[in-house]
C-alpha cells in the first residue's frame, strides 16, 4: 500500500457494505483516517473491522443525507473526505428500458452523489478544504449498447462531478470520480461467464486509486474522471 498523506481525519465512505465500499474503508482506515461506513446493508456493515464506524442508513434517500452527515459530524467529527461507491445496474436496451428503471438509475446513480454533496458541502466549506469521490463506469464514457438507462444515468454522474468540481473548487473541495469497467466481486462472478471476467478488477485496485485521489498527494487533481479499465 503506498502512503499518501492525509490531512483529512474523517472519511465518509457510502455503501460501506458492498465490496468496494468494504475495500475503499479498510485502505483509508488503515492510512489513519477516522472512517465511516454508510449503508442500508446491516450484514455487509458487520464484516467490517470493529475499528471502522458503522452507520444503517439508505444513503440513495434525498432526506436522509443531510441529516445523517450532521449527526456524522457532531458524533464523530466533520468529513473531509465522502466516497460514494453506492450505485445500481440492470442491463437493457433503448427499447426495453421502463420508466421504473430510468427512475431508480437516476435516482440511485445520480440522486445519491448529489445529495450526500450537497449535505457534505457546508462542512467542508467551513474548514476550507475537503475531497469527493463519485464511483461511475465506462459506459458513462463510451456508449454501449444493451445497458441503456445505467449508461446514460453513469453518464450523467460523470458531468455532474465536473459541475460540482467548477461549484466546489474555490471553496476548497476537489471533486472526482474514478470510472472502473467491471469489479472483480461475487456477484459478478456469479453473473457472468469466466471470459467476461477475465480482466475484471478487483475492488481493492479501486480503493487504492480512490485512497490516491482523495490524498494530499492528488492536490492538483479535480474534475477528473479516471479510467480504470484493467489490463
Amino acid at each position: 500500500m503506498t502512503d499518501y498523506p492525509m490531512r483529512a481525519k474523517v472519511a465518509m465512505v457510502a455503501g460501506g457494505g458492498g465490496e468496494l465500499g468494504r475495500a475503499t474503508a479498510v485502505n483509508l482506515a488503515n492510512r489513519g483516517l477516522t472512517v465511516v461506513a454508510v449503508d442500508r446493508n446491516e450484514r455487509g456493515l458487520h464484516e467490517l473491522p470493529d475499528s471502522i464506524v458503522r452507520e444503517v442508513a439508505d444513503p440513495t434517500d434525498p432526506h436522509t443525507a443531510k441529516s445523517l452527515v450532521d449527526r456524522v459530524a457532531a458524533d464523530v467529527g466533520p468529513p473531509g473526505i465522502l466516497v460514494n461507491t453506492v450505485g445500481v445496474f440492470h442491463p437493457g436496451d433503448v427499447l426495453s428500458t421502463t420508466p421504473e428503471e430510468l427512475h431508480l438509475m437516476f435516482g440511485v446513480n445520480l440522486g445519491t452523489a448529489l445529495w450526500l454533496s450537497q449535505a457534505v458541502a457546508p462542512h467542508m466549506q467551513r474548514a476550507g478544504s475537503g475531497a469527493i469521490v463519485h464511483v461511475t463506469a465506462r459506459p458513462a464514457l463510451d456508449p454501449t449498447g444493451g445497458m441503456a438507462a445505467y449508461s446514460v444515468s453513469k453518464a450523467a454522474l460523470a458531468h455532474l462531478t465536473q459541475i460540482l468540481d467548477v461549484e466546489f473548487r474555490s471553496h476548497g473541495i476537489r471533486v472526482n470520480a474514478v470510472a472502473p469497467q467491471l469489479l472483480d466481486t461475487a456477484a459478478n462472478r456469479a453473473a457472468l461467464p469466466a471470459e467476461a471476467m477475465a480482466n475484471a478488477v478487483a475492488p481493492e485496485a479501486i480503493a487504492e486509486v480512490i485512497a490516491f485521489l482523495v490524498s494530499d498527494a492528488a492536490a492538483p487533481v479535480s474534475g477528473a474522471i479516471l479510467p480504470a479499465y484493467g489490463a
